[in-house]
């Protein structure tokens, strides 16, 4: 049987350069802010979104079970919708001098950059079941419009003038 010494980092500074790198990479990624989609503010709360559009209207789902109507700011300010609230702690459950706090409490912004196609003065939202939804319509000239198709009912034949030799 042979034996064999475990050196941990055998291979020198190299492994430890690639994990460095790579720690930097997803910081760095982290700390980038896309100017095209959205930005977050910081928060202890942040409520995940959906958003999906149809050839009508762009829609944003947010999740704000706990926030209250009165507690929603909703803004739009030329492309950048901006969504701020808060979920505020209430009551807390006590047993045998034991606090336990598992769902998460405070402000919140979420900012959208929105497209060319977004009509933003014909804005609506609405909350039901910890659900708010903000609807966006499109402008006239983004939403798809049909054309019809017109059938003539005969072809006109060229009208020959009396007199006139063929």
């Amino acid at each position: 049987m042979t034996m064999t010494r475990f050196v941990p980092f055998r291979t020198g500074f190299s492994d430890v350069a690639v994990l460095q790198n790579r720690l930097n990479s997803i910081f760095n990624d982290f700390a980038r802010q896309d100017a095209a989609t959205e930005t977050l503010a910081a928060g202890n709360f942040v409520p995940a979104v959906d958003v999906y559009e149809d050839s009508q209207k762009l829609v944003l789902k947010l999740e704000v079970p706990g926030v209250r109507k009165e507690d929603l700011d909703i803004r739009v300010e030329g492309r950048t919708l901006t969504v701020k609230g808060e979920r505020k702690f209430e009551s807390e459950e006590k047993e045998e001098n034991f606090t336990r706090i598992e769902r998460r409490f405070g402000s919140f912004v979420r900012s959208f950059t929105l497209p060319p196609t977004v009509n933003t003065e014909e804005v609506s939202a609405q909350t039901a079941d910890g659900v708010l939804s903000i609807s966006l319509a499109k402008k006239a000239e983004a939403k798809p419009r049909q054309i019809e198709v017109k059938v003539a009912d005969a072809i006109e034949q060229p009208k020959q003038v009396e007199g006139a030799a063929a």
